[in-house]
């Protein structure tokens, strides 16, 4: 039983050490992978796991091993934001691998991605024919970026002669039953307002809301109620 409490609290204390050194580097350790992210996250997991199934070892090397690690990342980090030539070294080069319409094959042979792989990238981009695609770049997280031909590309307001009209971001007003009371605040809303809209659209409570947005574009409150049923106006 002693064993069990001790693998317990070895296990909590590595999740919140895990948990606090991911807070601390930012948000680039978990977004954009890179190859020595990658790397980082396979060893630094390792560390961990054995420190927790070696019996000599307890919260104070799990401790050690997560602070250790988290230093030779910031420094890794601030290396890379100093000094310009590490870059390529640590986080490496977009490549581009479709250069005026044309494949480049040396640079796809360079980055071990074949015909097919580029492709599935390509229609997670929402591009169905290589013919489409006048530049593609294989970025260092193994996405891709890609600019159309002009052919393809969708045509702009500025394009059409039309007038533009002012983005507006959706605001979280209800929250899994809870109103968010700083965006409400920051739409210029009332709580009076929001019970008053709620009914208009036979809702009885806050508690039954899933979720609610203020679209501010279209001035409107958009509900979706537990169990996938959903209030529109």
């Amino acid at each position: 039983m002693k064993e069990y409490l001790l693998m317990f609290g070895d296990t909590v204390f590595g999740f919140i050490a895990l948990f606090v050194l991911v807070k601390a580097l930012g948000k680039t350790q978990i977004s954009s992978l890179t190859p020595f992210d990658f790397i980082s996250a396979v060893i630094l997991g390792e560390l961990v796991g054995n420190a927790l199934f070696e019996k000599e070892s307890g919260i104070p090397e799990i401790a050690f091993l997560v602070a250790l690690w988290g230093i030779l990342l910031y420094i890794t980090e601030i290396t890379t934001q100093k000094y310009k030539g590490s870059r390529a070294l640590l986080e490496g080069r977009p490549s581009i691998v479709i250069h005026k319409g044309l494949l480049m094959f040396d640079v796809l042979k360079q980055n071990r991605l074949d015909i097919n792989e580029l492709q599935h990238l390509l229609r997670s981009k929402d591009v169905f024919s290589v013919e489409e695609v006048e530049y593609a770049v294989l970025e260092v997280d193994g996405t891709i970026s890609v600019l159309k031909k002009p052919d393809y590309q969708t045509p702009t307001n500025s394009d059409l002669n039309v007038s533009p009209t002012p983005v507006k971001i959706g605001r979280t007003i209800i929250s899994d039953g809870e109103v968010v009371w700083d965006n409400l605040k920051e739409a210029k809303l009332t709580k009076t307002w929001l019970e008053e809209e709620l009914h208009r659209q036979n809702v009885q409570s806050v508690e039954d809301v899933f979720y609610a947005e203020w679209q501010e574009n279209q001035q409107k409150l958009f509900v979706t109620l537990y169990h996938n049923q959903q209030k529109k106006e």
